[in-house]
């Protein structure tokens, strides 16, 4: 491999860390206030709650393992989702040229997928449907997920 080849990759792989890291960061954050904003002490729920989606309702119970398995399983979703986004950018600035705008409606996919799609093939215990936590939750990831990965993602693409 050149060193151009090798420049070009490790900054596509740093770019897909940068947007991923950022958005798990983000949401991480986002997920943990909230959580403590409707009553909850201990936001390591959370992640417990997360990691209930490989191991069941028993990870909600055990310790620390858990909570590290969460946010591991977390991290790595929201890598996956930089990836994709990575993938695709090139087609979707076709149709929008605004980044900020694919970010946000790449939220709105996200969200669709995690929870008409993901969430239900999972270990994870349903949750009732209420309008508000809908809105919240897909708001918060297109602020904080589908939003950075594309700014991160566009600044990689600009000029190309």
């Amino acid at each position: 491999m050149s060193q151009a080849n090798s420049s070009i990759t490790n900054k596509f792989i740093r770019t897909i860390l940068r947007a991923g890291l950022i958005a798990g960061l983000l949401d991480a954050l986002a997920a943990m206030g909230m959580f403590m904003v409707r009553g909850g002490k201990n936001p390591a729920v959370v992640w417990k709650y997360v990691a209930s989606s490989v191991f069941g309702k028993e990870a909600l119970t055990r310790g620390t393992g858990m909570v590290i398995w969460g946010l591991v399983f977390h991290f790595l979703i929201a890598l996956i989702w930089a990836s994709f986004f990575f993938v695709i950018y090139p087609a979707l600035r076709r149709f929008i040229v605004t980044p900020a705008i694919s970010g946000l409606l790449y939220g709105i996919f996200v969200w669709v997928v995690m929870n008409l799609v993901v969430l239900p093939l999972s270990y994870v215990t349903p949750q009732t449907f209420e309008l508000s936590k809908v809105l919240i939750g897909s708001g918060i990831i297109m602020v904080c997920v589908g939003l950075p990965i594309s700014l991160v993602v566009s600044k990689y693409y600009l000029g190309r």
